[in-house]
């Protein structure tokens, strides 16, 4: 049982055929084809159900599923602590973060961080914050730069980075921006448009408002907060996105009850040793941005 063949494996799982994993991997279909029924051979069982152009584990595949993900993180985190006795700053370091910070936050952080330590191989997973948190929470990412939960979660080691305030905006020409003051209750009364309901930030305006013992009327949702700036500046509805986001075509609506304040930073798994690289990158993070605490673990 070779890595490259549980690789195969988990992209194949991951992705749900076979064709989408040889694209993950960067190798052809039938490579992958022959990776699986290699492990299938080895093991004497069916792993994937073949129907039509779907694919579906078996029970046997199912039963692998955990194991062949131990045994590449063992084996990974053996890799990685014989590299950390060198010295050598070098290697892949997996990465998963929000659009949204990978957008407005992390560029400088990265291009010093690329210009430092240019061996190191940079793998960024641009995906929502809580899909990030699961990765890292899971092993299959080193670090992730996300929004942090409202709750810290004990599972994790969580350090905030950037203090990111969020603000309630409408276009100028909604009605709620005419107004001098405007209560919670009176933003019921409008189409909000707001992330997922998966979303930390969307846990955060929801418990706000339960406080309140307010409904939200939420007309939109989706993850991207540049689609829903988008569509909160040509008048579809109201928001809550971060300060920074704000500009000549959104305008900040005078809410009499403040929101709490985002968080920002960054997660790692307390069981799992740092690379080099993962640690030097801490380290640009923390000399990049104002806010970093002394002492990275």
């Amino acid at each position: 049982m070779d890595t490259h063949s549980l690789q195969a494996f988990l992209a194949v799982t991951d992705s749900g055929s076979f064709s989408a994993a040889a694209e993950t991997l960067y190798v052809t279909q039938p490579a992958i084809s022959k990776r699986i029924a290699q492990l299938e051979q080895q093991l004497g069982v069916r792993l994937f159900d073949r129907i039509g152009r779907q694919v579906h584990l078996t029970e046997a595949g199912r039963a692998l599923l955990p194991r062949a993900r131990g045994i590449l993180r063992d084996m990974e985190e053996t890799s990685r602590a014989i590299s950390n006795l060198s010295g050598d700053v070098s290697g892949t370091l997996r990465i998963g973060t929000s659009h949204h910070i990978g957008l407005h936050r992390l560029p400088p952080v990265l291009r010093q961080f690329s210009r430092d330590y240019p061996q190191v191989q940079l793998d960024i997973h641009f995906i929502d914050s809580e899909e990030a948190w699961e990765g890292v929470l899971h092993g299959d990412l080193e670090l992730g730069v996300v929004t942090l939960p409202p709750v810290p979660d004990p599972r994790v080691t969580s350090q905030v980075v950037w203090e990111d305030p969020l603000v309630f905006m409408a276009a100028p020409e909604h009605p709620l921006a005419q107004e001098r003051e405007v209560t919670p209750a009176m933003l019921t009364h409008y189409s909000a448009i707001l992330p997922s309901p998966v979303t930390f930030t969307r846990r955060i305006v929801e418990n706000l408002f339960n406080e309140h013992g307010l409904t939200l009327n939420i007309s939109m949702s989706t993850n991207y907060l540049e689609t829903i700036y988008m569509m909160v500046s040509i008048g579809l509805g109201w928001s809550v996105l971060p300060a920074t986001m704000l500009d000549a075509q959104v305008r900040a609506l005078p809410v009499t009850t403040s929101l709490p304040v985002r968080q920002l930073g960054y997660v790692m798994h307390p069981a799992r040793s740092l690379s080099n690289a993962g640690r030097h990158f801490l380290e640009t993070l923390g000399s990049s941005c104002s806010g970093v605490a002394d002492g990275i673990g």
